[in-house]
């Protein structure tokens, strides 16, 4: 029951990332820390739908 999900950037809102998520054990949406190459620095990245 895993699913792709995308990783959308806080500040500049480009789509970044991409990976896979298992929705039973983490139903909630993913929110991390990483490096966004257009506003070189890490900024918070959220999952979209």
């Amino acid at each position: 029951m895993r699913e792709q999900v995308t990783l959308q950037c806080t500040e500049c809102k480009q789509k970044n990332y991409t990976g896979m998520r298992d929705k039973r054990k983490h139903p909630e949406r993913l929110e991390l820390k990483k490096y966004c190459k257009f506003e070189r620095k890490h900024t918070v990245h959220k999952e979209i739908r």
